[in-house]
């Protein structure tokens, strides 16, 4: 791979997170429109060179930000435009629900569980009593652009209830150019190291990549909330199929054309060790009926030709570890597998990530990171050396100095022997000053000629309007 050199032009300034950025034809439109959502429930549109709202629904998402300090990953997280949106305006949201606040399913931990190999009670732990012991509701729904050009609900399609306020996923919404259908990845449900071992769970909505197909016109007036497969109704199941499982959290799923097939990257985040990225171009759907009349039977169910990432037994290529800090002496790290027969049990059954960078990496032309925040893939021609590259974005970069935060821009490929790729990172200038510069998503356009950046100056959401959506240009 070579060297990368790309500039950073502001589009917008001074906006709330921006959690998602897509580009679509709006009504009547002959170019396209930059979509922007933000985290508190703002969806704003850059057209023509002037920004306006598109839809605003703040009243809708839980207040944010009240616990943790301010940090917060719950809100508006996936926006999604049907195809045929610029005829029938339809169009996708996955937020946070009003009013859905809960104490949590293991009060008082949040991100600070941690599994004791030594005490099989925490590595054995069920989320019980689910209707009272919970974080949140998000919902996933289908809006309409009336004629007026005003935004209506039109259905409700899944209520999903969550133990955390973590890992919901983000950019959680997209379409699949194969299938036609909507893509939804849901998270593992937060805390840290999947404390319930919901992602491998095949009842689980949690830590799956799920497709919902829109074409089936079903209508249930206020679904039930649901965190099981099995819970949902049936004409709701039958909408459902599983694409993927073992996620811990996914910044959105995207797709690159290949001769006549559609490549998948789902970039997922680690816990302590290593971030991955992980491909995949054939996959078997696996559908919600189908699991569920197999969960009653007794035998193992056969799920060869499915995808799964590995989580929790796994974080990417490596047994997912418990770090602690060696007494002896506190500069070394000591790392115990966390969950060994997990990691043995899903050694073979697991992908492999296409790329991974890590949390510590002394080498000088990689960093160490911290969250993977976005995965796109890149096949304009503009920016020298990345026609039909894998981009990635991290959101801080880790520095033993005190200087301001500054996120990462980085690329891989995708090599033609299917095994697993470094990485380079790519140049940027630095329009950022003194402040701090959280690299907090990516987008493309709808040929993926274009990239957007979306930046933050803190990474609390109840920090407001400090975020600058750039686009990346030579």
């Amino acid at each position: 791979m070579i060297n990368v050199t790309v500039s950073l032009r502001p589009i917008v300034r001074n906006i709330n997170m921006p959690t998602v950025l897509k580009t679509t034809y709006l009504p009547g439109d002959s170019t396209e429109s930059l979509l922007i959502a933000t985290q508190v429930g703002e969806i704003l549109y850059i057209r023509n060179g002037v920004i306006g709202t598109f839809l605003d629904i703040r009243p809708r998402i839980m207040k944010l930000g009240a616990t943790g300090g301010g940090y917060d990953e719950r809100g508006l997280l996936g926006l999604a435009f049907h195809p045929q949106f610029y005829y029938n305006g339809l169009f996708y949201l996955h937020y946070s629900v009003a009013g859905s606040q809960g104490p949590g399913a293991l009060p008082g931990t949040f991100e600070s569980f941690k599994p004791d190999p030594c005490d099989p009670g925490t590595l054995n732990l069920k989320w019980t009593n689910r209707e009272i012991h919970y974080d949140h509701m998000d919902t996933v729904e289908e809006w309409m652009m009336q004629a007026n050009g005003r935004p209506q609900k039109r259905r409700t399609l899944l209520n999903i209830r969550r133990p955390f306020l973590n890992h919901n996923g983000v950019n959680s919404l997209t379409f699949s150019p194969e299938t036609g259908k909507l893509v939804l990845t849901t998270g593992d449900g937060g805390s840290g190291y999947d404390p319930f071992h919901l992602s491998q769970d095949n009842m689980e909505l949690a830590g799956k990549i799920i497709e919902i197909d829109i074409a089936n016109q079903t209508w249930i007036e206020n679904p039930p909330v649901v965190t099981r497969f099995h819970e949902l109704p049936v004409p709701i199941q039958e909408m459902l199929t599983v694409m993927a499982k073992g996620v811990r959290n996914i910044p959105g799923l995207s797709y690159q054309r290949f001769d006549q097939h559609y490549i998948k990257y789902a970039g997922n985040v680690g816990q302590d060790l290593v971030e991955s990225i992980f491909s995949f171009t054939y996959y078997r759907p696996l559908p919600v009926t189908w699991l569920v009349q197999a969960s009653t039977k007794e035998s193992e169910t056969d799920l060869e030709g499915s995808i799964n990432l590995g989580w929790r037994g796994w974080e990417g290529a490596f047994p997912t570890s418990v770090l602690t800090r060696c007494s002896s002496n506190p500069a070394l790290d000591v790392k115990t597998i966390a969950y060994y027969d997990d990691a043995v049990k899903m050694s073979a059954k697991r992908l492999q990530p296409l790329t991974s960078y890590f949390h510590q990496d002394p080498r000088p032309d990689k960093f160490a990171g911290t969250a993977l925040t976005g995965v796109q893939p890149y096949m304009g021609n503009e920016i020298y050396g990345l026609t039909g590259s894998i981009v990635f974005i991290d959101l801080a970069r880790k520095q033993p100095s005190r200087l301001p935060v500054r996120g990462v821009l980085a690329y891989t490929r995708v090599r033609s022997d299917g095994m697993t790729n470094d990485y380079h990172v790519i140049e940027t200038d630095d329009p950022f000053g003194s402040q701090s510069a959280y690299y907090v998503s990516l987008g493309a356009n709808l040929n993926q000629t274009s990239l957007y950046l979306g930046v933050y100056g803190s990474m609390k959401v109840a920090d407001a309007n400090q975020g600058t959506v750039f686009e990346v240009v030579p």
